[in-house]
């Protein structure tokens, strides 16, 4: 039997220090490392936020058949990531992992064995320890922080939206470009093509404002295609539940009613109300009081008549209380399979009015 081990492993000691011979099968093999975890890339901090979703990826080495990965984005409590029903990242072949994960002030990978159950959340961070087989986080210094972009809009600070993100539930890359002003003071909002799809646009303004009158001001609506989507809308990410919203789409329906008004969650039927919004120019108010909220679509008044309600409606379930919300207008793509989106989209929103 021919072997490639040294000849005399006891006499020759450095040789027996860096390798064994492992003479039952012929060969040699040196020691398996203990498992590490990497990041190759890193999304930038940011505060927990459902509807945003960046990249994150990295590399493993000395994993094992059947290992995998288990993601954490720490915001207040560590959150496992994307979602709980979707926590274990798969390690390809060439030891690469990659998957995405909601914002947090930090982010943890831990490498796993099969039957490891991960919390949705927990307070601490599990350590290495059966079967938790290697740990790596990034925080601090570590992350980056993206320089904001701004604009100003009916004499306000509003910030645009420059990361990926699933509003609606359909992701969607938000790019700084399709959100401007023009020499008329009026926003545009744009839904442009790329080379890797559709990009959309998004601001939010730089402060909370609480009860009082909203009042928005928006070109004509009816040419968005089915698929397209604006939302204005008051919205806190400090918690579910606490956003308030004007919608104009068909959600990939092409007939039917085209707007709703919706006190989130939308899925109790009570919370939404749908409406017809016609051609034109329309104004769109909402009047947030304790307990109460007011919704109203009508046609702009002329000079000296009273404007046309389309549609109204008061809700007075499940109204949140002031906090850290803010206003935020986008328009985006929602993903329909059956009438995806077909044509680019742009829309002008003429003013902005707030009065406590």
């Amino acid at each position: 039997m021919t072997s490639s081990c040294p000849s005399n492993g006891l006499a020759n000691s450095a040789a027996a220090l860096a390798v064994v011979c492992v003479l039952s099968s012929g060969g040699c093999s040196r020691p398996r490392p203990e498992p590490s975890i990497s990041f190759t890339h890193l999304p930038p901090t940011g505060q927990g936020a459902p509807e945003i979703l960046n990249n994150i990826e990295g590399r493993v080495t000395g994993a094992r058949p059947g290992q995998r990965i288990v993601l954490f984005a720490r915001s207040g409590v560590w959150w496992v990531q994307p979602l709980k029903d979707q926590s274990f990242t798969p390690i390809q072949p060439d030891s690469k992992w990659k998957n995405r994960t909601h914002p947090g002030n930090a982010y943890a990978a831990l490498l796993v064995d099969p039957g490891y159950i991960p919390p949705a959340t927990v307070n601490e961070l599990p350590s290495k320890g059966g079967l938790i087989r290697a740990v790596a986080t990034a925080e601090g210094p570590t992350l980056a922080r993206p320089v904001p972009k701004t604009l100003y809009f009916s004499g306000y600070e509003w910030e645009i939206r420059q990361t990926p993100g699933s509003p609606g539930g359909s992701r969607n890359v938000f790019d700084p470009a399709n959100a401007w002003t023009d020499n008329h003071d009026h926003l545009h909002l744009r839904i442009a093509r790329s080379a890797d799809g559709w990009t959309s646009g998004e601001v939010t303004l730089s402060r909370s404002l609480g009860y009082g009158s909203y009042q928005f001001v928006v070109n004509d609506i009816s040419q968005l295609d089915p698929a397209a989507v604006l939302t204005i809308s008051t919205w806190d990410g400090a918690g579910p539940y606490r956003e308030m919203d004007i919608e104009i789409s068909r959600w990939g329906q092409p007939a039917g009613k085209n707007a709703q008004f919706v006190i989130q969650p939308y899925y109790i039927p009570a919370n939404v109300v749908r409406f017809l919004a016609p051609a034109g120019p329309l104004v769109n108010s909402l009047m947030w009081e304790p307990g109460r909220v007011s919704f109203v679509t009508a046609r702009p008044s002329a000079p000296g008549g009273k404007s046309a309600i389309v549609a109204s409606h008061v809700f007075s379930s499940g109204i949140p209380p002031p906090g850290n919300e803010s206003v935020r207008m986008n328009l985006y793509v929602f993903d329909s399979k059956q009438n995806p989106l077909r044509h680019e989209a742009e829309v002008i929103i003429e003013k902005f009015e707030y009065l406590p």
